[in-house]
């Protein structure tokens, strides 16, 4: 879990030429961006780079082109706002081919402080394989690479890791610090109890996730869709619930290991099922509460029930430590919200430390207006699962240690 990298507070950078990975995933519509979040998270890094005197050059994915460039997935409204946030120009180096002659012209004449900004990085076909030559081109630009970018950290591409094959002196942001901080000292050096909170809708998603958690958490708290094949794997009657069946004989071997390891796995016991799924998913629906052992037939298991938010509430009140990942139910539905909304409830009232693990229950904690009250809410779906699951991430190995 290498938590001791090197950070920008290490380095020195004046005069130097520093290429920056950061994540500027922004949401466009018609080339305007509808959400800067990611733009302003990586401000702290760049600030202290300009302000100790680097040349920063900056470098970032944006959607999935498929055939190489697409104007669409330009980077340009992505500078014109970081200028805008800078109080300061962001010069945007406009090259289908990402280290190309504005490039290379732009960093030639940058003075201490001095901003660029790359294409998209995903322009080159090479990106996403770890391909050269262009881990090499973009190397070449620069003497210093910092890693700020946790959302493609779990991917091992041309930008996140191929480029400190020919950069040697590397050091991860303080995003990246932050994540790897709360993240890791959550799991490996929890103040207990320990609680881990895991929900969503298949256990598929979470199978590695589960079993690395049992063995650092104290309790495991199950809910969402992939709470109903740990209740068919109990013998329970679950309806029309979503079941993995290629997953009971794991859910078993779980609950098993819990038991053996001294810890408690808490499971739904009454529930909010429906005889229609909800159409549009946000629409109107018809809810009995029912206990979980025992779904009728003709319905469907669509959020905890409240006797369980209940429960789930009162475990996260007496914990120190939370990692929550996955909601509780369909919670893109109002009335199927309640036990993501309670979990999230208990979530904000604890003094415990309160790690959210990126993707849907990032964006329920977001939505639900609870973003300020927890400790941390990773900016990385799959790179925070990887993390949970206890895996080495590409993009955090690379970087040098302290």
């Amino acid at each position: 879990m290498g938590l001791n990298k090197v950070t920008v507070d290490d380095i020195n950078v004046k005069g130097k030429r520093v290429l920056v990975r950061c994540d500027f995933n922004v949401p466009l519509k018609e080339g305007v961006i509808t959400n800067d979040n990611r733009i302003t998270a990586a401000l702290p890094t760049i600030k202290k780079l300009i302000n100790d005197g680097g040349k920063l050059i900056l470098c970032s994915h944006l959607g999935k082109p498929k055939n190489g460039p697409e104007e669409k997935f330009s980077l340009a409204p992505v500078a014109k706002r970081l200028s805008e946030l800078l109080g300061k120009e962001v010069v945007f180096a406009n090259d289908d081919t990402v280290v190309g002659e504005n490039a290379k012209k732009a960093v030639a004449e940058m003075n201490d402080g001095d901003v660029v900004l790359l294409q998209n990085t995903r322009f080159r076909k090479e990106e996403t394989k770890n391909l050269e030559p262009f881990s090499s081109e973009l190397a070449s630009l620069a003497e210093v690479f910092v890693m700020d970018a946790f959302g493609s950290a779990h991917r091992a591409h041309c930008s996140t890791a191929g480029v400190t094959n020919h950069i040697k002196e590397t050091a991860v942001g303080y995003l990246m610090q932050k994540e790897i901080d709360f993240l890791g000292n959550a799991v490996e050096n929890p103040v207990r109890p320990f609680l881990a909170i895991l929900g969503g809708a298949k256990v598929a998603d979470k199978l590695n996730v589960i079993d690395n958690l049992l063995e650092k958490c104290d309790t495991l708290i199950i809910g969402g869709g992939m709470a109903y094949t740990f209740i068919k794997a109990k013998g329970g009657n679950v309806g029309m619930s979503l079941v993995d069946d290629s997953k009971i004989e794991y859910c078993q071997a779980m609950l098993e290991k819990a038991e053996k390891l001294g810890k408690t796995i808490l499971l739904p016991f009454d529930t909010k099922a429906v005889k229609e799924f909800p159409n549009p998913i946000d629409g109107p629906v018809d809810i009995t509460i029912v206990p979980t052992m025992d779904i009728p037939a003709d319905m469907e298991g669509c959020d905890i029930g409240p006797a369980t938010a209940a429960k789930y509430a009162e475990a996260v009140k007496e914990a120190k430590t939370v990692v929550w990942n996955g909601p509780m139910g369909v919670f893109e539905n109002p009335s199927l919200a309640e036990g993501t909304l309670e979990v999230a409830k208990a979530l904000a009232a604890t003094d415990a430390t309160t790690v959210i693990g990126g993707g849907d229950s990032a964006a329920a904690v977001i939505g639900l207006g609870f973003a300020d009250k927890m400790s941390h809410i990773s900016t990385g779906g799959g790179a925070s699962l990887e993390f949970l699951e206890g895996k080495g991430l590409p993009g955090v190995d690379v970087i040098a240690e302290k």
